[in-house]
């Protein structure tokens, strides 16, 4: 018996009938086709699905898709606007902190969480965030010096200063 939900992604409604026992990765992926959201372990260990969910992150592969039914969703896709990347994106980007990129969404969902609530993050501040993220690739240290780098374009767009 399916269940009608509806859930707001990147700033557009969907109404869709789902099984009550599918997961909200499995319903972005397969029903909505964004397949930014990545599905890696389906234990909530790996952070490859992370969205964020009223603003809040999120491993989409433990979360029924039902329970997200009237809230607001951001995935990886929501972040850019048209072909421009987030700051996040591009810090992402310009520090090399991509290699084959599987974990990259789910890492960047991860540090706008972060740089959402702490602008200015310490290292250990910004690995503690991140502690949820495995990559296999890159050691981290790319990532982390992404995340310094897009706090602070982010505090340049914004005109904040120290």
């Amino acid at each position: 018996m399916k269940v009608n939900i509806t859930l707001y992604i990147n700033g557009d409604k969907y109404t869709i009938a789902v099984e009550p026992w599918r997961t909200l990765a499995e319903v972005l992926r397969e029903d909505l086709n964004l397949i930014g959201t990545k599905i890696g372990c389906e234990t909530g260990d790996c952070g490859a699905c992370t969205v964020l969910i009223n603003g809040k992150s999120v491993t989409s592969c433990m979360s029924l898709a039902v329970e997200s039914d009237g809230k607001e969703i951001t995935t990886i896709e929501g972040l850019s606007t048209g072909a421009d990347m987030h700051p996040i994106q591009e810090a992402f980007v310009e520090q090399g902190a991509i290699q084959c990129g599987y974990c990259t969404p789910g890492m960047i969902l991860s540090a706008k969480y972060l740089l959402d609530k702490n602008p200015n993050p310490t290292e250990l501040q910004i690995r503690q965030a991140l502690s949820g993220n495995l990559c296999r690739c890159t050691g981290y240290n790319r990532i982390v010096k992404a995340v310094i780098a897009a706090s602070e374009k982010l505090k340049r767009k914004s005109g904040a200063s120290d």
